[in-house]
């Protein structure tokens, strides 16, 4: 929701100091609030945004959703692992189930093919 102005000055900010420092994606201002209001993270009364973070594949579907309340911020390892889990199973076809990190085992997308994950890791 920031001007261009205020991320200009996080980028140029050290983490250290409270910014972000060098980047390798773009920010995009929201003044009029519409992208927040789109995707229902604004506080109308207050006119800020929740934080929210969303995951939307190359067709343009939300795979992924996180909002959360001001005062928490959102976990960037855990944002890089469902990345990493959606890469996987459009690369494989299997599915990651809960707490999955890459290389360990995946299921297959059926009940009789994950009966094998689950006599694997809980038999």
């Amino acid at each position: 929701m920031d001007s261009c102005f205020s991320h200009l000055h996080w980028t140029q900010t050290p983490r250290a100091k409270g910014g972000l420092g060098k980047i390798g994606f773009p920010l995009i201002a929201d003044l009029n609030k519409n992208i927040a209001r789109s995707y229902d993270v604004l506080l109308d009364e207050d006119g800020i945004s929740l934080r929210g973070l969303f995951l939307i594949d190359p067709k343009g579907a939300i795979r992924h959703a996180t909002i959360n309340d001001l005062p928490v911020g959102r976990n960037v390892d855990e944002v890089l692992r469902v990345i990493q889990a959606f890469q996987f199973v459009e690369e494989n076809g299997e599915v990651c189930p809960a707490n999955w990190n890459p290389g360990a085992d995946t299921m297959k997308a059926d009940p009789v093919g994950a009966q094998e994950y689950f006599k694997k890791t809980h038999g």
